[in-house]
């Protein structure tokens, strides 16, 4: 009788379950076609360095040195959205976000030119050098999102990065297409991005502000808006981790 009724049981649950399984309707394309812009082809780089802290004003020298050439160089189908130090959160760390103008063929062209570039390869070498750690991964901006053009400063940045639930992309797009109007009013949002390829479900906002004061101010002010704190609400829920970085641009930053 004990065997037969832990056999059941099993049984028993899983029927259980499956009455209050979530259906899911199946999706018709990759949710990188439903939620990228359609009117580009742009592939984002996002690369994040952690530098040995006897190494950043050396890490930062180069870089400002080496960099602006391959952005200016029309050779290279590439262009330096931004680059910054991380001034809150995780100290002694460069953050720099590149866009390739048509995709990976572009991607590929750059990096193959690289490997050609002795004076590229001296600086990755020397670069390599003042690393603790370093990764990258490679980016679409969302369709609803403002494209990150130059601006002038000063102005602090924060990047706040969420990893999502496994199949909530969507979802997240769905709901950020109508929270974005309610951060619009002092022209703080600068780009949002999710992840292809390197650690996926990942999404990455991109702020601007005049210093923490108004960030904080502005930050606040949404909350009294009809709709936000509904918009909060529903996405929380999909994140499983989040990180905010407060950066400071280099002087080379096309974002200032």
């Amino acid at each position: 009788r004990g065997l037969v009724s832990s056999a059941s049981r099993p049984r028993e649950d899983s029927w259980l379950k499956s009455l209050f399984v979530r259906k899911v309707d199946p999706r018709k394309d990759a949710h990188s076609n439903l939620l990228a812009k359609r009117e580009t082809s742009s592939l984002y780089k996002l690369q994040i360095h952690n530098v040995k802290p006897e190494c950043l004003d050396a890490y930062n020298k180069l870089c400002q040195e080496v960099l602006p050439k391959i952005h200016e160089e029309k050779h290279y189908p590439c262009a330096l959205v931004g680059t910054w130090n991380t001034w809150y959160g995780e100290q002694d760390q460069a953050v720099h976000l590149w866009r390739y103008e048509g995709g990976y063929p572009a991607l590929n062209e750059v990096m193959s030119k690289l490997r050609q570039n002795k004076e590229f390869t001296e600086f990755r070498k020397e670069r390599g050098n003042m690393l603790l750690s370093r990764k990258n991964q490679l980016l679409l901006e969302f369709s609803f999102w403002n494209e990150p053009v130059p601006r002038e400063g000063p102005n602090i940045y924060e990047l706040r990065s969420y990893q999502l639930r496994p199949g909530t992309m969507i979802e997240w797009g769905n709901y950020w297409a109508r929270a974005i109007r309610f951060r619009q009013d002092n022209n703080e949002a600068v780009g949002g991005f999710f992840s292809q390829i390197g650690q996926l479900y990942m999404v990455h906002h991109l702020w601007a502000y005049k210093d923490l004061q108004t960030r904080e101010d502005i930050r606040n002010a949404a909350w009294h808006k009809p709709g936000w704190d509904e918009l909060v609400y529903y996405t929380v829920p999909l994140i499983q981790e989040m990180e905010s970085r407060i950066m400071i641009p280099l002087k080379i930053s096309p974002l200032q």
